[in-house]
């Protein structure tokens, strides 16, 4: 299959800028032609697989302002990003190798081969041209569309199991898991790779440079997994990138292991291209951790299957409350910041939730069709009911009644007011107000969701994750990992910080739901329109500039079904 593999210049030339960028009213596409083709031993230099390599330069950028504007993709990001186009409509969304920028980097021969557990194993190796889809229902005309590289084993890779010295951080907020995929990157790199240099940083990105390393042996790591949390600690913050890379550099570090949520993955990102910055043979392998479920690209992230289920007990505690009392109300609130992902999940598991609140779907209050109103006729037909609501719904409007103002955690999450506590008064109130009685009880189990072991699920899930992990960074990609339509592939670090995967409102998942708890919308006309055009945008990524008009449609149709699938 010929394609062809677009590598993106960096932008060094001032003056050359400015003169672009006063061409600003001109059509972007109206003067670029086909690139020029590189020479043939750029082609080789600059991939890993076989492509007919073409490299477009500044002059392919005749309106630099409009094609950025278009897109959160700077011209210093472009020159990181990989992107092969091949017959009816392929495209290939590439992650970065070593080779890109070390060519003559040796390889060997994978130590799996002459492992006696993959002996019987048939085609174990993947396939240098095995890429996963995006887009997997399709109709008979529809274009290939967008492709991610699958993951796996390789025959050759890039470094020499005496060699290796990995690392492994944590960041962010606890998830269910964690200490399972700590784990199965220590006992898979030294089990598979035979690895022996395995080191753990303590506290987050600052430990890089603020804490010794922890040495980490399959023997040290061989139970953690049936404890919440994790063994390495973590935190908010403290990423400095040159520090880390400066760490990284002193210490002779050539793989890291980010185990996080999107800004721990731009973080990655950002030592990444440090890293390539610097010439360092150092491969940056990200695993993708947010109990939301709100990474961009993947499935589902590790943690989720265990928190709904953990989610459940809180609503049949609630339900309990409920039904024990007269008027009985049982508020349960569960995590989703800015993602509803387990309060939906939850509610279609229970099937005692009588309405569910998310932060995609806007509500009201008082008047008629608002909240308030629902809950009173609730209580009149069934005696009690149960109300389950995501962290981060109605924040806008606890901040009109409070008139508070906004403030950010270490992270540079928005701090959330508390909705649960916020609605319990108003709810009282309102019924004190009619002179009616009800009790209502309000649970939050945030932190016993988080702190959970992990179930069996997602223990295997993990297990997948970290080796996928592995087999990439030991054959020289640096990327962030994850289960894509049923297939672990390699993801470019930019494609799963530059969005976020939200519960759409306007799918049949939310129309199931609803079903189920029978509850108002709580939607106006315009409610609707505003969330088709949220849907309509909210997977399509950051073009990078100089792709072909082809290229760029691949990406808005495969943008067009969302990976996350809400069946």
């Amino acid at each position: 299959m010929a394609s062809s593999h677009i590598i993106l210049p960096p932008d060094d030339d001032d003056e050359e800028q400015r003169r672009l960028e006063e061409e600003e009213d001109e059509d972007p596409w109206a003067r670029s032609g086909p690139p020029p083709a590189a020479p043939e031993h750029a082609v080789k230099a600059a991939l890993p697989f076989s492509a007919t390599c073409v490299r477009i330069s500044r002059d392919s950028y005749p309106n630099l302002r409009a094609l950025r504007n278009a897109s959160s993709v700077s011209l210093a990001d472009a020159a990181y990003v990989k992107i092969s186009e091949g017959d009816f409509g392929y495209v290939l969304d590439d992650v970065p190798h070593l080779v890109d920028h070390l060519p003559d980097a040796p390889t060997y021969p994978n130590p799996l081969q002459d492992h006696p557990a993959y002996s019987t194993v048939k085609q174990y190796f993947v396939n240098e041209d095995d890429t996963v889809p995006q887009k997997v229902v399709v109709q008979k005309n529809s274009r290939r569309g967008v492709h991610f590289r699958r993951a796996g084993p390789h025959q050759k890779v890039y470094f020499e199991s005496d060699e290796v010295k990995a690392c492994i951080v944590t960041c962010g907020g606890l998830c269910p898991g964690l200490n399972t995929v700590i784990r199965e990157l220590v006992c898979g790199l030294a089990h598979m790779y035979n690895v022996s240099k395995i080191y753990g940083i303590q506290n987050g990105y600052k430990g890089f440079y603020s804490s010794n390393y922890l040495t980490l042996t399959p023997k040290s790591v061989d139970d953690i997994h049936k404890r919440g949390g994790t063994v390495l600690g973590t935190s908010r913050g403290g990423h400095d990138t040159k520090k880390i890379v400066d760490n990284i550099q002193d210490r002779g570090i050539n793989q890291v292991y980010i185990i996080g949520g999107d800004g721990t993955q731009k973080g990655a990102y950002e030592i990444f291209k440090e890293i390539r910055k610097r010439g360092l043979k150092v491969s940056v392998a990200g695993i993708p951790k947010t109990i939301d479920n709100d990474i961009a690209i993947i499935d589902k992230s590790f943690g989720f299957d265990t928190a709904v289920e953990e989610a459940q007990r809180a609503i049949d505690s609630a339900h309990v409350e409920a039904c024990s009392a007269e008027n009985g109300i049982g508020l349960v609130k569960l995590m989703g910041r800015y993602s509803g992902f387990i309060a939906m999940y939850a509610t279609l598991a229970s099937r005692d939730v009588d309405c569910c609140l998310i932060p995609e779907s806007p509500f009201y209050m008082d008047g008629e069709g608002g909240l308030l109103q629902y809950v009173e006729r609730r209580l009149k037909e069934n005696k009690h009911m149960v109300i389950v609501v995501a962290e981060g719904a109605g924040q806008d409007l606890i901040a009109k009644s409070l008139s508070t103002s906004e403030q950010q955690d270490a992270s540079g999450n928005k701090l959330l007011l508390d909705i649960g506590l916020w609605l319990t008064h108003k709810i009282k109130d309102h019924f004190k107000s009619k002179k009616i009685e009800m009790t209502i009880k309000y649970i939050d189990p945030t932190y016993m969701i988080r702190a959970i072991p992990s179930n069996a699920s997602d223990n295997v899930y993990c297990t997948l994750l970290a080796h996928s992990a592995i087999h990439g960074a030991m054959a020289g990609y640096s990327f962030t990992v994850g289960n894509v339509n049923g297939r672990h592939a390699y993801i470019p670090f930019y494609r799963v910080t530059s969005t976020r995967n939200k519960v759409k409102i306007t799918d049949r998942m939310w129309a199931r739901l609803l079903s189920s708890t029978n509850q108002p919308s709580f939607l106006s006309q315009k409610d609707i329109d505003e969330a088709k055009e949220n849907d309509r945008t909210a997977n399509k990524p950051p073009l990078p500039t100089g792709l072909s008009h082809h290229v760029a449609n691949s990406f808005d149709q495969s943008a067009s079904s969302s990976s996350n699938s809400q069946i």
